[in-house]
């Protein structure tokens, strides 16, 4: 038996093997990425939008530029907080990241799966 027969016989696939077989490390990994980083994520992003659609007037929150406020008034893509006294911006709703004196919403949530 030469070397090129040996190769040939060695790359040519088993009779009777199932190509799906294969597949399954393809599939594994998939689903160890999915469990890993896609899911925490979801929740992340779940748990944001709760805190975001839940802010109501008079709550004491900071933004993610480091602003302290209360909400004056509550829209539906924005925010109105009070910084001082008679002076108030307006601030998109993403841009608020938590409650003051809390953990931003999404260090708190990365934070409890790590305890």
């Amino acid at each position: 038996m030469s070397l090129d027969t040996f190769l040939l016989a060695m790359a040519a696939p088993q009779q009777g093997a199932n190509p799906l077989v294969s597949f399954i490390p393809l599939i594994a990994m998939l689903a160890i990425f999915y469990f890993i980083l896609v899911l925490p994520m979801k929740k992340k992003q779940q748990k944001v939008q709760e805190f975001l659609a839940g802010l109501k007037v008079n709550d004491r929150v900071i933004t993610s530029g480091g602003i302290f406020g209360t909400v004056t008034k509550v829209a539906e893509a924005s925010v109105q907080l009070q910084v001082a006294n008679n002076v108030r911006i307006e601030v998109s709703r993403a841009a608020i990241v938590g409650y003051q004196g809390q953990d931003p919403v999404g260090e708190a949530l990365a934070q409890s799966k790590t305890e």
